[in-house]
């Protein structure tokens, strides 16, 4: 299976580590040879139509900050869009930096991708919150897949867990932890009773929160992945607008600290239903509720009408979870066209996607 790697940072980067790790039992276990074709980032294209060396591609940007130099190949100075159009693949792995007001360049990357008959994996937020239904109908009317379950959890699959719990019964409500920085920061708060800004430097230094930290501790993060998470499991028409929004900029220590004498624990909740709408605030929960996890970790609450309320709990972000999940997606694909579903779920099983 040819693929297009649009995105080569943090995660890209653990993809193509994973691809190498995996080759042999990917080959061997699923029938899935892998060849990367093309790869993008900031410095511009590389491809190959025989296959890119991923160790050379790997040492090419540590070594210079760009693929599209020392790792063999051909740069392509042209259009990304084009390139993706172009090129003679399968799949479009779309991991570019996520843009919450425009959706690009993933959004374009995507819509090339489709159009040229090109199923699309993804990690990338921006387009999917924008434009969830547009994109899924560009994939429908060209016949092609759409899978992005890293774009909430990161490796822990929280949108595939929230579609078994809805199989035989009916979601009323999510609600959850979607973001691990806050989370980190609410726990340092918490249990060493830092104010917010020493907690939230922490956060930077351990590497939870990045310089700007806007998008995380506003809530807008949580946002995001509440709105893809409600229309993909609650067929809501939800976009950013429909959620109310308040993050922990400015949380009090005092604040925190009189929850955890009150035998409480404040974190910041993401909820959805067809009732209350969209929205996330700090709020307070029992200290022995599922959802009260420390650390920067995820956990959501899936309530079902029938069954009763179901918890996932893992990480939310990192490389290598996610990069798990970009090859979780593209087994499923793969099994889809090719291959029994019992292969998928023998992949589950093992572990080696490692969510």
């Amino acid at each position: 299976m040819r693929l297009v790697l649009a995105g080569f940072g943090v995660v890209g980067q653990s993809f193509a580590r994973l691809l190498m790790a995996q080759e042999k039992e990917l080959a061997a276990t699923y029938g899935l040879v892998p060849q990367v074709v093309g790869i993008m980032d900031s410095s511009g294209w590389l491809t190959d139509e025989h296959g890119i060396d991923l160790k050379k591609a790997l040492r090419a940007k540590a070594e210079t900050g760009g693929v599209a130099s020392k790792a063999g190949g051909k740069e392509v100075p042209r259009r990304p869009t084009d390139v993706i159009r172009d090129l003679e693949a399968e799949v479009l792995i779309e991991a570019t930096p996520t843009n919450f007001k425009t959706g690009e360049p993933g959004f374009s990357h995507m819509k090339a991708a489709f159009e040229s008959k090109k199923h699309v994996v993804t990690c990338n937020k921006g387009p999917l919150a924008i434009a969830y239904y547009a994109l899924h109908e560009l994939a429908r009317h060209n016949g092609v897949q759409l899978r992005f379950s890293g774009a909430v959890g990161g490796g822990t699959p929280v949108l595939d867990f929230g579609k078994t719990c809805s199989m035989g019964d009916k979601l009323t409500g999510i609600r959850g932890i979607l973001n691990g920085t806050c989370n980190y920061i609410l726990t340092k708060m918490e249990g060493e009773g830092l104010p917010f800004d020493d907690a939230l430097d922490g956060a930077k230094k351990a590497g939870y929160a990045e310089a700007d930290p806007s998008l995380d501790i506003d809530g807008y993060d949580s946002a995001v992945k509440l709105v893809i998470t409600a229309n993909h499991l609650l067929l809501s028409k939800a976009g950013i607008k429909d959620v109310k929004v308040k993050g922990i900029r400015g949380m009090s220590a005092k604040e925190v600290q009189k929850a955890k004498k009150d035998g409480k624990a404040v974190r910041l909740i993401a909820s959805a239903s067809r009732e209350t709408g969209l929205t996330v605030a700090p709020t307070l929960i029992e200290r022995d509720h599922p959802l009260c996890i420390n650390g920067a970790n995820n956990a959501v609450e899936f309530e079902c009408e029938y069954s009763g309320p179901k918890v996932i709990i893992g990480k939310g972000a990192g490389g290598p979870e996610t990069a798990s999940s970009l090859l979780r997606d593209l087994l499923e694909i793969r099994g889809r066209i090719n291959g029994p579903a019992e292969a998928i779920a023998s992949y589950r099983m093992s572990g080696v996607g490692g969510g």
